[in-house]
């Protein structure tokens, strides 16, 4: 198994198992101490266990070979695993939100310590994992690492908002402060926000690689500059370039003079795949196109 394949599927099985064991913590603690925040976080971490799942599925079909029936390979394997976690994360936000409030129309729980320590193992365990996860990520361009990254994130949100709303009750209660007593629910409104709207944010980002989103365009005029430095490149008449997972595919239309022979063209396009993937590691196709080019027509500059 390649090294970064197995930094990757490290990472995510990293982030099963510490989701398995989070999710039973806040869920029976939060019963026991009768901590709303706690327990909507813990059904978010419930959640959280099929995201990686789908992370880590999806980053072991993706890294496959290409074959007759996925010519371009399986790259948006990742992507779509990414919006599953974000749908994940809309469903959680949207359920830990609707029983926060609930909680705001009940007598409030008697402080407990319980949860307090529970919310701050979560809170330093989850920021761990997310810098563990999305330096894996970022390093290994993993749509699927990158969004189990930003699902752990989420749960610093939940945690961190956990970690105040049942501390002010705590103190609140030793001090005879009664409003505090609905710092619980109120941390778990905020939760449900921030939640939501990284669930968002993430499946923005998915929708839009699934729907093939061009590449930044500083991006593109990179390679137009590769291009153009080739001798036999008289014009350009289109780049392309869009997100396939974890991978880049690019499209490129060039005009050269049109007396060269087929020879001359074939070594020309792979001239100019080689140009392009060797100056950036994520391009792993380059389709070119040659147009022909006569004396007297436009060239690039």
């Amino acid at each position: 198994m390649p090294p970064a394949r197995s930094k990757r599927l490290f990472a995510i099985w990293i982030s099963l198992v510490s989701n398995v064991v989070l999710t039973v913590m806040k869920i029976v603690v939060g019963l026991l101490a009768g901590s709303a925040v706690l327990v909507a976080d813990g059904v978010h971490n419930a959640g959280d266990i099929l995201a990686t799942v789908a992370a880590l599925s999806s980053s072991m079909v993706s890294k496959k070979p290409a074959d007759e029936d996925h010519p371009y390979g399986h790259g948006k394997a990742e992507v779509i695993a990414s919006a599953m976690v974000a749908i994940i994360l809309v469903v959680a936000a949207v359920w830990i939100g609707y029983h926060s409030i609930l909680s705001l129309f009940e007598p409030p729980n008697a402080e407990s310590w319980l949860p307090f320590v529970a919310a701050c193992i979560s809170l330093v365990w989850k920021q761990a994992l997310y810098l563990y996860t999305i330096r894996i990520g970022r390093a290994e361009k993993s749509k699927s690492v990158l969004a189990t990254a930003y699902d752990h994130l989420a749960d610093v949100y939940a945690s961190l908002a956990a970690v105040v709303g049942i501390g002010l009750a705590l103190i609140g209660g030793r001090l005879g402060w009664d409003w505090t007593a609905y710092g619980d629910p109120v941390a778990g409104i905020i939760v449900s926000l921030l939640v939501l709207k990284l669930g968002i944010e993430i499946g923005k980002d998915s929708v839009d690689i699934l729907m093939e989103r061009t590449v930044p365009a500083e991006q593109l005029a990179h390679y137009e500059s590769l291009i153009s430095g080739l001798d036999e490149i008289k014009r350009i008449d289109r780049v392309r370039a869009r997100e396939h997972g974890h991978y880049i595919i690019v499209d490129v239309r060039v005009g050269v003079p049109s007396h060269y022979t087929i020879q001359q063209g074939h070594d020309i396009s792979r001239q100019i795949k080689s140009c392009i993937m060797d100056n950036d590691p994520e391009v792993v196709e380059v389709m070119v196109h040659l147009n022909p080019w006569n004396e007297g027509e436009d060239t690039i500059v």
